[in-house]
């Protein structure tokens, strides 16, 4: 009675697993829903499974079966997109990785269940474990059955629990519900998940990573169970990939930080949102949200428009214009052919808003006179400006590998070029309205301009040079001799004092000589503006000798020559 028992409890056992195999066969295969290759890569998968869901999307697609074929689209993503859930697949046929079933034998052609494996109690039906029931000799042949025991995990290559709970709504597995295939831990058909590739964001980071740090942010709010999480999350990273670099990208999962949903307006309602963490309406950021369709496309477009907007689109002239005389931070202007702002140019002056003035302009190539005139002989250039005034080419043809790699290289320009400004100016003195300035284009009408009676120009072709000549001309400067303020006297023997970069402004210095004084490192030039005349000095720049020469032009026993042309910044 007991062996009939026995026979009937495997047969009963056997007529259950011959019904899951039959569901378990129909199981659709997530590379075919997709219609990917199984050496596709994860980019692939990620393309085809939005540009799918976006297709069969319920709220876009109210043919008959879109909503099941959406549920089959996520369902293979979610499998797809998870390293460990693919890797079991591709080995074991089930997500799970629980070992699945098979196709035939090349010897026999039987189909078969694998076993477990280890600490599994399990059975196998395989082909060359094949036992003759009939005696030695007998042509009946049958599977072979190897139960285990001491283990609570019992299987036959899949949760023994789940056969019994799935038709029969409970017993031997207590997370199982009545009347549905799967265990409750799993998804159901076209619900919601988690998203997995995008960094989770909490109060603590919030306040953390993204208030007022520059940075622009794309965040998903949502709640587990909604649907349309992944296709959320898939147009989120692809416009993440593609502004790589430039944006970061997190989720904010409101069930669990309902009071950050709250306290920040983003709680989800029917559905996921999206929002960017912006600064193009305030200075000091702010969350916009996206309320477009689910493309990428329009959400990256809605994106890029939302990127920080630090940097001043200007021409050139604009710029020399807005130079003033003393400077608090350095400057750094882009020049580049882009009709409008690079991102990777909009995404540094967030970043680096607080301690660079940022400038962008167009030009047309190397030859362009913009280009020209700030010295760059390659395209993008970098050109920065310490807060003396000192202009220094601080890249030339930026190589663009991608957006991130060449944002960190020019990330570390900045950085170097901010110590050399804070480097300089801890050595300026405390008087700092009495130093000689550098004569640039944008001060050198307010130094040397017809209001000016004499202006003392001291040219220099090297940082010794300029360092020499910057020291004596502050010290003779503040002499009476040179500064006589007594108003009888009148303007007329008032004196101005400027560094000019014979270096890099020889055009200038033609206006005076066809020579351009090329042969002196070190010079000083009294020029008088209203006269259009001027005087050189190219002998021994010594503190004695330069406080002679000053005298000597005031007094009127220096001879002056008609300058070749105004002077002028080109």
């Amino acid at each position: 009675m007991k062996n009939n028992d026995c026979i009937l409890s495997i047969f009963f056992i056997l007529s259950l697993l011959s019904v899951y195999v039959s569901v378990e066969s129909k199981s659709l295969d997530p590379y075919k829903v997709l219609g990917v290759e199984k050496d596709a890569s994860q980019r692939q998968i990620q393309k085809a499974f939005h540009k799918l869901s976006l297709q069969y999307h319920p709220d876009k697609n109210k043919n008959k079966g879109a909503q099941e074929k959406f549920s089959e689209i996520n369902n293979a993503y979610d499998i797809l997109s998870d390293e460990e859930k693919r890797k079991n697949y591709d080995m074991y046929g089930d997500a799970r990785g629980n070992p699945g079933f098979d196709g035939g034998d090349a010897q026999g052609g039987h189909s078969y269940f694998r076993s477990g494996g280890p600490g599994h109690s399990g059975f196998a039906f395989r082909p060359d474990e094949w036992q003759t029931m009939g005696g030695e000799g007998s042509s009946s042949k049958s599977y072979s059955f190897s139960f285990g025991g001491g283990s609570s995990d019992s299987s036959f290559g899949f949760d023994l629990g789940d056969v019994f709970s799935n038709f029969f709504g409970g017993g031997m597995s207590g997370g199982s519900q009545f009347g549905g295939f799967g265990n409750s831990g799993g998804s159901q058909s076209g619900s919601g998940s988690s998203p997995k590739s995008l960094k989770s964001i909490n109060s603590q980071l919030y306040k953390k990573e993204i208030i007022d740090k520059g940075v622009t942010w794309l965040l998903l709010s949502y709640k587990p169970t909604m649907r349309g999480i992944q296709h959320y999350e898939s147009i989120t990273e692809e416009v993440s990939i593609s502004l790589k670099g430039a944006l970061e990208v997190g989720s904010v999962n409101c069930e669990v930080d309902s009071s950050l949903c709250k306290e920040l307006g983003i709680l989800p309602r029917s559905k996921p949102r999206l929002y960017v963490y912006s600064y193009k309406v305030s200075e000091t950021g702010s969350l916009l949200e996206y309320t477009g369709d689910g493309i990428v496309k329009d959400l990256k477009s809605f994106v890029q428009d939302h990127l920080p907007k630090f940097s001043k689109r200007v021409t050139l002239a604009q710029f020399e214009a807005s130079f003033g005389t003393v400077e608090t931070l350095p400057k750094v202007m882009l020049l580049s052919t882009k009709k409008d702002t690079p991102v990777i140019w909009r995404a540094l002056s967030g970043l680096y808003r607080k301690r660079f003035v940022f400038y962008d302009t167009q030009v047309q190539d190397v030859s362009d006179p913009t280009a020209k005139k700030l010295g760059a002989d390659a395209l993008p250039a970098v050109v920065g400006w310490l807060s003396n005034g000192e202009k220094q080419i601080l890249k030339s043809g930026i190589p663009v590998k991608d957006t991130k790699s060449t944002l960190r290289d020019l990330s570390s320009l900045l950085d170097s070029f901010e110590k050399k400004n804070k480097k300089i100016a801890s050595t300026q003195s405390n008087s700092d309205k009495e130093a000689v300035p550098l004569l640039t284009a944008a001060n050198f009408d307010a130094v040397c301009g017809e209001k000016t009676p004499v202006c003392i120009i001291g040219v220099f072709r090297s940082s010794k040079g300029r360092e020499k000549l910057g020291t004596i001309l502050s010290s003779v400067s503040q002499k009476s001799l040179v500064r006589r303020q007594n108003v009888a006297s009148g303007p007329r023997d008032s004196v101005s004092y400027g560094l000019l970069d014979g270096s890099t402004q020889s055009s200038l210095l033609y206006a005076f000589d066809k020579s351009g004084f090329k042969t002196s490192d070190r010079l000083l030039i009294a020029y008088k503006p209203r006269k259009s005349k001027f005087a050189a000095f190219t002998g021994d720049i010594t503190s004695e000798e330069v406080e002679r020469f000053i005298s000597s032009v005031l007094n009127g026993d220096v001879q002056f020559s008609k300058t070749r042309q105004k002077p002028t910044f080109k």
